[in-house]
């Protein structure tokens, strides 16, 4: 069974060590929370130290009772703060669920249609069928190519599952002190993903291996991947979910799923999970004395400027009339620039050979001609990319044109993947 209890309650329990199952007026007998959480602390130290499952079954169910699957996350999170290092918390976190399955149930987080939560846990459905699938799939010679392709089309679309938890879900979680589930799960995406390119690089290998060795290879990697996805699956929806429901505010849920719009959904996923919500007026956030307030966060000036002159490009920007209203300053510009020019018409800005040049292709850009106009040249032996590109305002408006300069000279050398430092 699943408790949704009150933020206040979940925030003293953090902070204070509360009681959110008896408070103070829990009668005699009853385990407080703190008390609770020692105690499946201690239990999960004895599973590290390599107790067995079935010796701590009945322990922890005599503890537990009726509660919330939050008070596991919470006594991970404070083992992993007071030194057990994550990555063990998180290989033998399948060891805990088998002890705690029993007691935390099957029923999950309970969230309404068109809610981010009912989203996520509609699509764990439908990735745990097709993993079902792809075993059932790999299960036959020979295999059934046609089939096996939709299946990793589906997979490869999962990954807008995934970005929405990372960038969306975890941070707010985040915000509310909830740090180490989120980091945990994260790591558990980075393996499906491990799994699911050596599904891809399989089906491509196909061709060249004889049907047998195919099915043999491809069963193993479908039954890895199935587990894997059963079991972190299981995680986040009785563990981190229901978690979720109970910190994240109301008033935050309609930006999560604003939010998880722009991110955008899964091929597979079911049209009711994301039906039109309610219209969510996002608000600006607030800048401080000194600072500029953009869509996506504020800045002061100075920090502004330098993100600006940092970047491994020139940019110069030209307004709507057609007049140079700034340029950035990175430490080797590739075309000098100097103050004369702010306040100058482009035109002006160019030899009389390239004006004809110059004039289509701002016209271009502010008639919505083109999306961008690309040209590329060498300069002292490096090879030198410009591009134009139109910016315009939320409603389409003109306002100007940004010239963007850049040395791909090495760019262009780049082969395969570099992933560590």
């Amino acid at each position: 069974m699943v408790l949704y209890l009150p933020f206040c309650s979940i925030q003293s329990d953090f902070q204070e060590g509360g009681n959110p199952a008896g408070g103070a007026g829990a009668t005699m007998g009853e385990i407080t929370a703190r008390e609770r959480k020692e105690k499946i602390k201690e239990l999960i130290r004895r599973l590290h130290a390599g107790a067995s499952p079935e010796e701590l079954r009945a322990e922890f169910k005599d503890v537990l009772g009726s509660t919330d699957s939050g008070d596991v996350m919470r006594a991970e999170e404070e083992l992993i703060r007071e030194g057990m290092p994550r990555e063990e918390v998180r290989r033998l976190c399948d060891v805990h669920l088998a002890v705690f399955r029993e007691s935390l149930g099957e029923e999950g987080a309970a969230a309404p249609p068109g809610h981010p939560v009912h989203t996520l846990m509609e699509e764990h459905k439908r990735l745990l069928q097709f993993a079902g699938m792809l075993q059932e799939v790999s299960g036959k010679t020979p295999v059934d190519t046609a089939r096996l392709k939709h299946l990793a089309d589906h997979f490869r679309s999962s990954e807008k599952h995934y970005l929405r938890e990372e960038n969306i879900l975890f941070p707010y979680l985040e915000k509310h002190g909830i740090t180490e589930p989120p980091a945990i799960m994260w790591s558990e995406h980075d393996e499906i993903r491990t799994r699911e390119k050596r599904l891809y690089a399989l089906v491509d290998q196909q061709p060249d291996m004889a049907p047998d060795e195919f099915s043999r290879a491809l069963q193993d990697v479908a039954d890895g991947l199935a587990g894997l996805l059963a079991s972190h699956f299981y995680k986040e929806n009785n563990i981190l979910f229901p978690m979720a429901l109970q910190v994240i505010t109301a008033e935050e849920w309609p930006e999560i799923r604003r939010q998880a719009d722009e991110i955008g959904y899964c091929c597979f996923t079911p049209p009711a999970a994301v039906a039109p919500g309610p219209v969510v007026v996002q608000a600006v956030p607030c800048a401080g004395p000194g600072e500029v307030a953009l869509e996506t966060g504020t800045l002061t000036r100075e920090q502004l400027e330098a993100i600006l002159n940092t970047l491994p490009v020139d940019l110069t920007f030209v307004d709507a009339q057609d007049t140079v209203r700034y340029f950035s300053q990175s430490p080797e510009r590739i075309f000098p620039r100097t103050k004369a020019i702010i306040g100058r018409q482009v035109q002006q800005c160019h030899p009389e050979k390239s004006l004809q040049a110059v004039e289509q292709v701002v016209d271009g850009l502010r008639k919505g001609k083109m999306a961008s106009a690309d040209f590329w040249l060498t300069l002292n032996g490096r090879l030198v990319l410009i591009r134009y590109f139109p910016v315009k305002d939320q409603n389409g408006a003109y306002l100007g044109c940004l010239e963007v300069s850049q040395d791909i000279t090495d760019i262009k050398k780049i082969e395969g993947e570099k992933r560590l430092l």
